[in-house]
């Protein structure tokens, strides 16, 4: 006679797992702010290098924060105004010569896009403006908040153990912190790294494409940098659009911005990413591409941005964890 087996839950089980899942759904209701703590974070431990450079040399915490954040406010404001003009130009260029892209690769793209349709809603683009600035005015509140909660963590020497200690023992929030302080130092390689990738590979990839003759090689050599942030999805992705208006200029050009962004890559890979990210990522490209994934479920692109970024932090938290627990 077979043995029936009895499953009982008891109640502080389902208390526990009501409260979980509560608690899961307004992570997910604040998810925008996570956001914010999240970017300004990331921009604390890339500053804070520096503060704590200044601070040696005799400079008081709180100016050498406030130069530190305005040095790098100014270096950002005039980067944009710098690339911003030529870039917006040749892309409003692009974006209207794009049936005619299209239409000169392949014919039968006609069909696929319906490039009629497409230039009969040309002239009301113009109309759109406003829409776009009540998307950037809605966003306003998020990145001025986001630049003030990075300032105010910059601000504050160990606002980790500070808040730590008020809700844990002195012991357990030096530990939290230290795995905190570990987690700065990476994101601040990753992000300082990601910037020098950007750029390296946005320069080499317009000095490529210029020198071969492509139309668009500025807006095409920002889209590769910016698409740098996205890890083996992003060179393969900036690479057609360059394609296909080399292809729309002639067939050769079209195979040689296909070989330019094949050296690009290839430079990248095996000298660029080894001398600058060193030991910042080491992501297997499975969880790099689950990552990515789940970032984008979650937050749109802005998930897939901080995808990488934030697999990293985890992982050096439960690497830094397991280590306090075996010591």
């Amino acid at each position: 006679m077979e043995k029936s087996y009895k499953i009982e839950i008891s109640h502080k089980t389902i208390i526990f797992t009501v409260i979980l899942l509560v608690f899961i759904k307004f992570l997910w209701i604040v998810k925008d702010l996570l956001f914010s703590f999240f970017i300004a974070f990331i921009i604390m431990s890339a500053l804070k290098p520096m503060v704590v450079y200044l601070n040696k040399r005799k400079i008081p915490r709180s100016l050498a924060a406030v130069i530190v954040f305005l040095l790098f406010l100014s270096l950002f404001i005039n980067g944009l105004s710098f690339i911003i003009p030529p870039l917006v130009k040749e892309s409003v260029q692009l974006f209207i010569n794009i049936p005619s892209i299209l239409e000169t690769v392949s014919p039968r793209l006609i069909t696929v896009f319906n490039l009629d349709s497409l230039t009969q809603y040309l002239p009301g683009i113009t109309g759109q403006v406003f829409s776009v600035a009540r998307n950037i005015f809605s966003n306003a509140v998020f990145t001025i908040t986001t630049l003030f909660f990075s300032f105010y963590f910059l601000l504050e020497e160990s606002l980790v153990k500070n808040l730590l200690i008020k809700f844990f023992g002195e012991k357990k929030s030096q530990t939290v912190a230290s795995v905190f302080e570990r987690a700065e130092k990476r994101m601040s390689s990753w992000f300082w790294g990601e910037i020098v990738l950007m750029i390296i590979v946005g320069a080499l990839t317009y000095i490529g494409l210029s020198l071969i003759g492509i139309k668009y090689a500025l807006p095409l050599a920002v889209l590769a940098g910016l698409l740098e942030i996205v890890p083996n999805l992003g060179p393969t992705l900036a690479a057609v659009p360059a394609a296909l208006i080399g292809f729309s200029q002639a067939a050769f050009l079209g195979f040689a911005a296909l070989a330019v962004a094949f050296i690009v890559q290839q430079l990248e890979n095996n000298f660029i990413v080894p001398l600058v990210m060193k030991k910042a990522t080491g992501l297997n490209p499975i969880i790099t591409l689950t990552a990515l994934i789940i970032g984008g479920s979650v937050g749109g692109a802005l998930g897939v941005i901080l995808a990488i970024p934030a697999t990293l932090f985890i992982e050096t938290l439960l690497i830094e964890i397991l280590k306090q627990k075996q010591s």
